[in-house]
């Protein structure tokens, strides 16, 4: 039984943490084995040393910065494979098409980020949450990180993200709706590649 995996983008504050917890125990309840795993993973020794990035511990250009968001996946990817080869659903909050989005805002090569990631498990749904950088900035008014606090950055993120959410196996979602609307729109999208063939 081969397992799924389904992404859950968007802006900081767009709600991907909320969607995939309830995505996953709407999966639970339904009786399918799944895991909901977190991007950047700060428990690895790599996402130590993101966290005290963002937190202006550390200057990396954002070359360095989208590679360690990148290895940090990596860290993480025997772990993804045998539970999606056990066939798990495993939702990600984040996933690669961030690096895509914010290494493209700092003004990287898309293809660049996109080829460095192609050993990484492939998605079958990407769902990006949109909503405006200023709900993000909004919905979050203190502890912000450097990204959180840049809204022009965020304006570029979201650009890439809408850019790369015409490609098959996307779903754009209207993040800016009560979070059981937003569920249920993700829910029917998952239900759809859930289905048996």
């Amino acid at each position: 039984m081969e397992g799924r995996l389904i992404a859950i983008e968007g802006l900081d504050q767009s709600g991907k943490e909320t969607q995939a917890e309830l995505l996953q125990d709407r999966l639970k309840q339904e009786g399918r084995k799944v895991r909901t795993i977190g991007f950047p993973d700060y428990g690895t020794s790599i996402g130590e040393e993101i966290a005290r990035a963002l937190q202006g511990e550390r200057e990396y250009g954002p070359d360095v910065m989208q590679l360690l968001f990148i290895a940090n996946r990596y860290e993480r990817k025997p772990e993804m494979e045998r539970w999606l080869n056990g066939g798990l659903v495993l939702i990600c909050d984040r996933y690669r098409a961030s690096s895509i989005a914010y290494g493209e805002a700092h003004g990287l090569d898309p293809e660049w980020l996109d080829e460095v990631q192609r050993f990484l498990p492939r998605p079958q749904l990407t769902c990006f949450l949109d909503v405006a950088p200023e709900t993000a900035a909004r919905r979050k008014a203190a502890d912000r990180d450097k990204y959180e606090r840049d809204l022009e950055l965020l304006s570029r993120a979201r650009a890439s993200y809408l850019r790369q959410a015409i490609q098959p196996g996307w779903r754009t979602v209207d993040g800016d709706r009560p979070k059981e609307n937003v569920a249920a729109e993700i829910a029917a999208a998952v239900a759809a590649i859930l289905a048996p063939r």
